[in-house]
């Protein structure tokens, strides 16, 4: 069984946390994942920075061309993790977009990630009948779950589908739009969490885009299994450094 599918057996709510790889400094890719688990942190998504970001708000979009800056390249971000299953063993995602991917080679791609320790893949711009047709076997040969994304838009037929292709968890977009930190969700949002909850789907869901602080944290979760932070924290590193990331753990997991 993959890390992640274990991870989603634990009877809690999971708090997974997105940064960019080679952000704030080039070397600190491996040092933000081993403090991410010593504190508390259930999953992490390492993002590989791309030059033309456009599902991303203007955190993650600056955080991910000051790490192509400091010279973040796959290669090098694979090479920093070779030896990440040393010190690390909660579940790992690349999250990114597909066209490094392929620049890669899909296969040589999955293959890497299994020999380094990476539990599964998060390529917002991948269709999934695109991936379904082409590219479903070649993950599941490397024992990668590759993740989706549903959005308050994405019709039932469409999120059933999803549903039947994903062997993971489903990644909830908060709102239409890119992502950022939110004061707060509405009842719009908590309507369409609701909806989605009633849908009993196989996979588990877990919320992404607007989490911020440990209200976002309980509201996202009354109704999914976790909730994902990116922009909030890559904020928290920028002004507070990476010392201080117990500081922001407690503080969403409200400790």
């Amino acid at each position: 069984m993959n890390r992640i599918q274990k991870k989603l057996q634990e009877d809690k709510k999971l708090l997974s946390i997105y940064f960019t790889a080679g952000y704030p400094e080039i070397n600190d890719t491996v040092s933000i994942i081993e403090d991410l688990e010593k504190n508390g942190v259930d999953m992490i998504e390492i993002g590989l920075p791309f030059s033309d970001p456009l599902a991303d708000g203007p955190t993650i979009q600056e955080s991910s061309t000051q790490a192509l800056r400091n010279g973040m390249t796959t290669n090098l971000l694979f090479e920093q993790l070779k030896d990440i299953r040393k010190s690390v063993s909660i579940p790992l995602i690349i999250m990114g977009y597909f066209n490094p991917v392929l620049q890669y080679g899909v296969e040589a791609f999955c293959k890497k990630c299994q020999e380094i320790g990476i539990d599964g893949l998060i390529l917002p711009d991948l269709p999934v009948d695109v991936y379904a047709e082409e590219y479903k076997d070649i993950f599941e040969a490397y024992g990668l779950i590759n993740v989706f994304l549903i959005t308050p838009q994405t019709s039932n037929e469409r999120i059933h589908y999803i549903d039947s292709v994903s062997a993971g968890f489903i990644y909830m977009v908060s709102s239409a739009s890119t992502t950022g930190a939110k004061s707060g969700f509405g009842d719009e949002q908590t309507d369409y969490f609701k909806r989605i909850a009633d849908l009993n789907l196989k996979n588990p869901q877990i919320v992404g885009f607007g989490i911020s602080n440990n209200d976002t944290f309980t509201q996202a979760t009354t109704y999914a299994k976790g909730a994902i932070i990116g922009s909030a924290f890559i904020k928290h590193i920028t002004n507070d450094g990476k010392q201080e990331i117990s500081k922001f753990t407690k503080t969403v997991l409200g400790l």
